[in-house]
């Protein structure tokens, strides 16, 4: 169990006190007067204020010290009362800027020595050498004491301001993986729905066309927002369950990569956007994150043409280069996009720069010249070739 500071002191100041009176009783010995009444509570009163030290340092260094040389003064032995006074030292050089604490120490030094001067038979050489010795020594010490504490509270505010930036960055990550999640889903949905709806009196089989779409749709949404929950949750050994009744121990799902732009394009299809895919080169297995990279970026575009050129024509094409991949997204539209371009909104086209970045690769996001728009996105991967000249186009 931690003490209390305030208890702590308690505890020194009557430490301090109980040696002062044991050593006391050694005055005679020593040839001083022995200890009376006075001198008990002079005792008492340049040892027991260090139980205030902590609270306020200056003032209890400035009223030992005051006590002490009355002690002196008094004739009795100065050694009794020499502890307080440096540990009053020590703790203002501890807490107290060294423009504060030296001129303490300064102090100490010379109350040090005007004991010398009305002992009788002191060497004063001796006393010198003391005076500035030992308050030197414990100065040094506090004030090393006092840089460590500053630097220790340093290291803390950085890592706590390194641990806010963490926190804001795992959010944006969160934030852009829900949107990528999210988005692509409901316009998808919302364009069935809208289909669905118009045609439901006049063309049922449609209408059960666009309603599947919408019923696939939302369970791979779901799949997708279930699997990154999994991942946020972190969970504990021995945990039964996710909460959503798969088990805990269950197999996550997989994330989502190249093999499934298929389903992607099937689905963007059936909102009533002409989107064709191709894929040039020999398709070989590449890293997870540059696989879920190149999905979201493919992802986001086509959510985008579903958005904001409904009409156009998309194309989508991956090509497998032998050290990196290059993937686009273009379509023959015109409008709303490029204006969301030009501004720089939208948290999409963020966030695809961004994970551009995050895995070396580069991507362009703008109008083509012959007319529609294009994003075009190259991410260097470090998977070998299966075969040299597999890309199919030089």
């Amino acid at each position: 169990m931690r003490m209390r500071p305030l208890v702590v002191d308690a505890l020194i100041a009557a430490a301090l006190t109980t040696v002062a009176v044991l050593l006391g009783q050694e005055s005679v010995r020593q040839g001083w007067p022995a200890l009376d009444a006075t001198g008990y509570a002079l005792v008492a009163l340049a040892n027991l204020p260090a139980v205030l030290r902590g609270k306020a340092p200056l003032a209890v260094l400035l009223f030992i010290h005051s006590v002490w040389i009355v002690y002196v003064t008094a004739g009795y032995w100065p050694v009794l009362n020499t502890f307080a006074p440096m540990l009053a030292l020590y703790t203002v050089a501890s807490l107290r800027p060294a423009r504060v604490s030296l001129p303490c120490a300064v102090l100490l030094g010379a109350a040090w020595i005007y004991a010398g001067l009305v002992t009788d038979g002191s060497t004063m050489t001796a006393v010198v050498a003391q005076a500035i010795g030992f308050p030197l020594v414990i100065w040094r010490f506090g004030y090393a004491a006092r840089r460590t504490a500053e630097l220790a509270r340093q290291l803390k505010r950085e890592q706590d301001e390194r641990a806010r930036r963490e926190v804001a960055e795992e959010r944006g990550r969160i934030a852009r993986e829900l949107h990528d999640v999210v988005a692509h889903h409901m316009s998808v949905i919302s364009v069935q729905a809208g289909l669905a709806t118009f045609v439901f009196g006049s063309d049922p089989a449609t209408a059960r066309a666009a309603l599947g779409t919408i019923a696939g749709t939302s369970g791979e949404a779901l799949e997708e927002l279930r699997r990154m929950l999994r991942v946020l949750r972190a969970e504990e050994p021995g945990d039964g369950g996710d909460g959503d009744g798969t088990g805990g121990d269950g197999p996550a799902a997989p994330m989502p990569g190249l093999a499934r732009l298929g389903e992607m394009v099937e689905r963007v299809r059936a909102g009533g956007v002409p989107v064709e895919l191709r894929v040039t080169g020999t398709p070989r297995p590449l890293a997870p994150g540059i696989e879920l990279c190149a999905y979201r970026v493919v992802q986001e575009a086509l959510t985008n043409v579903l958005k904001h050129a409904h009409g156009a024509s998309s194309a989508v094409e991956l090509v497998y280069r032998e050290r990196h991949i290059e993937v686009s997204v273009s379509n023959d539209g015109q409008g709303v996009i490029q204006d969301r371009v030009r501004t720089g909104s939208g948290h999409g086209l963020i966030g695809m720069r961004e994970r551009a970045k995050l895995y070396g690769g580069t991507i362009s996001i703008g109008p083509l010249s012959e007319g529609g728009f294009a994003v075009r996105l190259t991410l260097p991967t470090s998977a070998r070739a299966e075969a040299r000249g597999d890309d199919g186009a030089g």
